[in-house]
């Protein structure tokens, strides 16, 4: 095994090597902040969260199982329960469990990370009630459909807030350092800077990294606070593997570890139990988009084209214009009496009208209710002295242009609720990015343009991750990544989210 040189910052140095600072040596390291040697044993110590929350879920689909046939079969038959109905509802339980298991949701690297999850608990749905159809088929017995229609919703139903609830006690420990996978990434040094960046950024994705390898013959870098770091070659990993206790092996982009070596080390990493991620080095692109397909015995990434035309495009169309419309009837009490409020509490005109740019550069007149005087534009050059905003666009956090009543409209956003008549007029969309003024896209660089391949929204990302708080380069990230990755499920996504950040009011000023 090749030579492990550790830094002073360790108890001691590993097997009477040469502490950091020889640089004869093959391997690296730099003081870390977390704990860095890990005993082997610590590792199964560390990830024991995993198994209690393996035996919740287990546990849990379980009892909502058994919840939703005793409820359907008590809705269904009332007292009047034959024999065969008890044996149906003894047996569905399990066969629930099975299904579950077969659809990959009780796989330690799904648990408290995205959606895949509940993807599993909806997949395994469909195929119990396609076993129950083939089953009652096959044995040419009669299965009450209100009992099925009743017992695999309700378990699905609980399932899914199970999942829900376990997602957020997570999350929460993972906030504060607990719950958390270590790994070692792997790669050249701006891939693994980037990669690590993007592993850490969202605590609760569960991901801490402790150590990094580089190749062999790279120079001493300054000495990096948050993790390890480690020479590069297939002992070298290893040998980090053993010595931190990491439970994930992560490779940046790189050419110079793939193909055979590549597989060897997975191979290696699979015998202590370690899991192996590589990263393709495609920054922004959601998982809808990237698959993996079979090409001459090779395993070939494909990308599809983002959806801006056709097809999905005209079924957002219907979309907006429906959910628009209903919104818009529901909300017209709402809009009525703030009107009223609006022009009882300061003199001028109910709306406010500006010019915004949509899709593919196409000017329209967005609507708003007023939240300001009527001489706010003659005042803006007095307050660019007190600018607050992300450097191109105008913010003050307490604008004295503000009305009262103003304050309270753009705490919960309820001065941007006449947008709804610019999606009804196909202008805006309910969800999408933010409306520019002209003026904003007249400083585009070339790739900015494309966040206007899709209709500026109500709301969007940039909605629920901080509003008026985010960047320019953080608003205009989030509008690209929305304009290459968007689908009706990100939408209704991003408006149950929108509640939420409404009501927590924060960036909104």
């Amino acid at each position: 095994m090749t030579d492990i040189v550790v830094s002073e910052s360790l108890s001691e140095p590993v097997d009477g090597r040469p502490v950091q600072g020889d640089r004869r040596g093959p391997v690296w390291v730099v003081p870390a902040v977390v704990p860095a040697v890990v005993p082997r044993s610590a590792r199964f110590t560390e990830a024991s969260w995993v198994a209690r929350y393996r035996r919740i879920a287990v546990g849990g689909d379980l009892a909502v199982a058994l919840l939703g046939v005793s409820a359907a079969l008590v809705t269904r038959f009332g007292g009047q329960i034959s024999l065969g109905y008890f044996v149906l509802g003894a047996v569905l339980p399990i066969a629930w469990l099975a299904c579950v298991a077969l659809e990959r949701g009780y796989e330690s690297r799904y648990f408290g990370t995205g959606p895949e999850e509940f993807r599993s608990v909806l997949r395994a749905t469909v195929a119990l009630t396609a076993l129950v159809a083939v089953t009652s088929y096959a044995t040419k017995s009669q299965v009450a459909r209100g009992f099925v229609v009743l017992a695999v919703p309700l378990t699905c139903l609980g399932a899914m807030t199970l999942r829900w609830l376990l997602h957020r006690a997570i999350a929460n420990r993972r906030f504060v350092g607990r719950c958390m996978r270590r790994v070692l990434v792997v790669g050249h040094d701006e891939q693994v800077t980037t990669l690590k960046r993007h592993l850490e950024e969202r605590p609760a994705d569960g991901y801490v990294v402790v150590a990094t390898c580089l190749p062999r013959g790279v120079a001493a870098p300054e000495p990096d606070p948050d993790s390890e770091r480690l020479g590069r070659a297939e002992v070298d990993i290893l040998a980090a593997v053993d010595l931190y206790g990491v439970d994930v092996v992560a490779v940046a982009a790189d050419p110079e570890l793939a193909g055979h070596s590549l597989r060897r080390l997975s191979w290696a990493l699979e015998q202590r139990g370690v899991e192996l991620i590589v990263s393709p080095g495609i920054v922004e692109v959601a998982g809808p988009r990237i698959s993996i397909r079979p090409v001459a015995g090779l395993s070939l990434l494909h990308l599809e084209r983002p959806s801006v035309s056709g097809g999905p495009h005209l079924l957002k169309n219907i979309f907006d214009r429906v959910v628009g419309g209903g919104l818009l009837l529901m909300a017209t009490p709402l809009l009525l009496a703030v009107a009223l409020v609006v022009r009882l509490t300061s003199r001028g005109p109910v709306l406010f009208r500006q010019t915004r740019v949509g899709r593919a550069g196409a000017e329209f007149t967005m609507l708003k209710f007023r939240t300001m005087g009527v001489d706010a534009e003659e005042r803006k050059a007095e307050l660019h002295a007190v600018d607050e905003g992300n450097g191109v666009l105008f913010k003050v956090r307490d604008d004295p242009r503000v009305t009262r009543v103003g304050r309270h409209l753009r705490r919960f956003s309820l001065d941007e609720l006449p947008q709804l008549v610019n999606v009804l007029r196909g202008e805006m969309s309910l969800v999408g990015p933010r409306p520019p003024l002209p003026a904003e896209v007249a400083r585009y660089a070339i790739d900015d343009a494309r966040r206007m391949l899709v209709k500026p929204g109500l709301t969007g990302l940039w909605q629920v991750s901080g509003r008026s708080d985010l960047t320019w380069e953080e608003s205009m990230r989030l509008d690209l990544r929305y304009a290459d990755n968007w689908s009706i499920a990100l939408d209704l996504l991003i408006l149950w989210k929108t509640a939420r950040a409404v009501l927590g009011s924060a960036g909104a000023y």
